[in-house]
């Protein structure tokens, strides 16, 4: 596998002001590669992705069926995908809607548990909006994944951490400043 070290983030309401929180602390020596399931619209995506990339020192890149992942870059996606180990790769490969939720959060995690123990894997859960999310968190802490939950405290919205926490309480519980420097020493 060529990739190492991988992050992933779910979010939804307020996801954005934080997911830009993330990015700007993103440092020249940053080599992880990064997955970003915000729920927005997918019109919309494409502009946040572009906003990202201005605001970072790592290319940020708007997701596309069948592309090969690669060190170093943060993918947004703009609708449901699952990860995929072909030939050695990691890609991204659209899927149908499989929830009330685009892109859904817990296909993008739960796609990962086959292979997590190959990846150096963070998957972080930040404000929002239901439980989308929480099963994948736990399947992948099951699989040897590090989990973190935005805490209360810095949360727009508590929904989304509150469910994977009460899931799995032995995930990481943290503001966003705390997940921000946990990105940073991944």
């Amino acid at each position: 596998m060529k990739i190492k070290k991988l992050i992933l983030i779910g979010a939804s309401t307020g996801g954005p002001g934080h997911i830009q929180k993330i990015i700007k602390t993103i440092k020249d020596d940053f080599d992880a590669t990064i997955v970003i399931a915000q729920h927005m619209q997918s019109s919309y995506l494409k502009s946040f992705a572009g906003q990202l990339n201005n605001n970072c020192k790592a290319e940020v890149l708007l997701s596309k069926d069948g592309l090969k992942m690669e060190n170093k870059k943060i993918y947004i996606l703009d609708e449901c995908y699952k990860l995929e180990e072909r030939y050695e790769n990691l890609t991204l490969s659209r899927q149908s809607k499989p929830s009330n939720y685009s892109p859904s959060i817990d296909l993008l995690f739960n796609s990962l548990t086959p292979i997590v123990k190959k990846i150096k894997t963070m998957c972080i859960i930040l404000t929002g909006i239901g439980s989308d999310g929480a099963n994948g968190a736990l399947n992948l802490a099951n699989s040897g994944a590090t989990c973190i939950n935005e805490s209360e405290k810095s949360s727009i919205v508590f929904g989304m951490p509150k469910a994977a926490q009460e899931l799995n309480p032995l995930a990481l519980q943290l503001d966003i400043e705390e997940i921000c420097q946990k990105i940073g020493a991944f």
